[in-house]
């Protein structure tokens, strides 16, 4: 016999995450790459949100026109996108519960630095109320996640003064952030891990080019970065 427990797919228990109530999960995840660029003062358009998601425009726009009509963003005459204060709250939500959840999966689970991304989208979407309150206990001094990235309520600071690419030969330097988009690319997570270009390790810069990148001496390690990874790690002189 079926279990009576069960949650129907109609549920109200799953109005929150289906849509009925509240947004979906594909419009969440849109929700929280555009507070990330709203956070860093860079223009939002559908065009950018394309690139970051990996989709094409016409996906984008889908997305793009239910959060507008759930009123969690607007669109200017030039096609800017902002958050509206529903939507602004409800984004912010988001990020910090998946940042708490990758310093959670960090410190406490002990889970290796390039996986927690992944696993913290996993997560995020099924955590109650209660658990999400649990976790963040937990890790509640954080002020980033493990990439460096500011957990809103806790620092609204974006750490680094200087992106790699922008550095100059004799510099000593230490990684502060790996930004959010290289979160995306497991792949090249685990390529910074392996290398311990990571948030806190410092390096010296021993030659800078646009054209082949940024290379970085550590001890006995010498290891050049491209010019695409290297926009995409930002530190501070020492």
């Amino acid at each position: 016999m079926a279990n009576a427990s069960r949650v129907k797919p109609n549920s109200p228990r799953r109005r929150h995450y289906n849509g009925q109530d509240g947004p979906t999960i594909k419009e969440r995840e849109y929700l929280e790459v555009i507070y990330y660029l709203v956070a860093r003062g860079e223009p939002v358009i559908a065009a950018r949100l394309a690139r970051w998601m990996g989709v094409q425009p016409p996906t984008v726009t889908h997305i793009v026109q239910q959060l507008e009509t759930k009123k969690y963003i607007r669109r200017d005459g030039r096609g800017e996108i902002s958050l509206t204060a529903e939507g602004a709250v409800l984004a912010e939500s988001v990020v910090k519960r998946h940042r708490i959840l990758e310093r959670f999966l960090v410190d406490v689970m002990g889970l290796p630095w390039h996986l927690i991304h992944e696993e913290a989208v996993r997560l995020e979407h099924a955590l109650s109320p209660t658990m999400a309150a649990r976790i963040e206990s937990l890790v509640g001094h954080s002020t980033t996640c493990p990439h460096g990235n500011p957990i809103p309520g806790a620092s609204e600071h974006y750490p680094g003064s200087v992106r790699l690419d922008g550095t100059e030969a004799g510099m000593l330097f230490m990684i502060k952030r790996i930004v959010e988009e290289a979160e995306e690319d497991s792949d090249l997570m685990r390529y910074l891990h392996i290398n311990n270009i990571v948030p806190g390790s410092q390096f010296m810069i021993t030659d800078v080019s646009p054209a082949y990148g940024v290379t970085l001496q550590s001890g006995e390690q010498s290891i050049t970065v491209s010019p695409e990874i290297a926009s995409l790690i930002w530190g501070d002189p020492v």
